[in-house]
């Protein structure tokens, strides 16, 4: 045990942190840290270039303090919009990082589409920082999941993996199994608002083991891109109809206009 004076790093401490110092700079020289999107050089691993991080429109408050939808101006208090009013949503409150356009639009695709794993501290970040409100009071980190055949096709069910990054930068414990796709849906691009709410009405349950775990608990719903809300509002529905206290929804990117993209 270090006995020497008081606010002194200990000799061991001092060569521990210089060891990994050197070990890191050594790493930089064989892998230079480069942009997570384009390739350019950056500062460091796991990050946006400042060129590619301009282009990422996040969302930022003021917000309705339901949907998470921007708002035009801020009134200094919550502010819930009309649309949350005219349609209460079935879960408590949602959150998404940014807009679905631009290079958010590209990330996304890239990490769902291209298996893009090496996003997924940098989504973890984004996503802690967007669910700051809302994260100190969930009980359990619930992905959106996906059909079988779905899952089968892309290897990986991209809710899943933000949720288990989500939960290991914060702590709060994921369950991925709780819920569960009871049909394959079909893929909803370029589906209206109700097409989408019909083609997902009844696609999902919570099996009898999750709903003894979530009964009484304060869940934090993850997906990727809320578009209309379909999806999230019928996983919220069987949640809440399972005994869930709370169901509060957080995504990388949403859909702010009436352009259904293709999410």
């Amino acid at each position: 045990m270090w006995d020497g004076p008081p606010g002194i790093e200990p000799p061991a401490s001092r060569l521990r942190r210089a060891v990994t110092g050197a070990g890191v700079a050594c790493a930089d020289l064989i892998v230079p840290p480069c942009c997570l999107s384009c390739r350019a050089r950056t500062v460091a691993h796991g990050a946006l270039c400042p060129a590619c991080w301009s282009n990422v429109q996040f969302i930022r408050t003021p917000v309705c303090d339901v949907l998470g939808i921007p708002l035009p101006f801020e009134v200094g208090e919550p502010t819930v919009s009309a649309a949350a009013v005219a349609q209460p949503p079935a879960y408590e409150r949602a959150r998404a990082v940014a807009h679905f356009n631009g290079e958010m639009r590209a990330l996304v695709h890239k990490f769902k589409y291209g298996d893009r794993q090496d996003l997924r501290s940098l989504f973890g970040r984004w996503l802690r920082d967007a669910g700051r409100d809302l994260l100190p009071d969930a009980d359990v980190i619930v992905p959106v999941p996906l059909s079988r055949w779905r899952l089968l096709w892309r290897q990986f069910n991209q809710a899943a993996v933000l949720s288990r990054e989500l939960s290991r930068q914060t702590g709060i414990p994921m369950d991925p199994l709780a819920l569960k796709r009871t049909r394959a849906t079909k893929s909803q691009v370029g589906m209206t608002r109700d097409q989408r709410r019909r083609n997902v009405a009844g696609a999902f349950e919570l099996a009898e083991a999750g709903r003894k775990r979530l009964a009484g608990k304060n869940v934090m719903l993850v997906d990727d891109v809320i578009t209309t809300g379909a999806t999230v509002e019928a996983c919220a529905r069987v949640l809440k109809r399972a005994g869930v206290a709370r169901v509060n929804v957080l995504a990388l990117a949403m859909v702010t206009s009436e352009v259904l993209a293709t999410a």
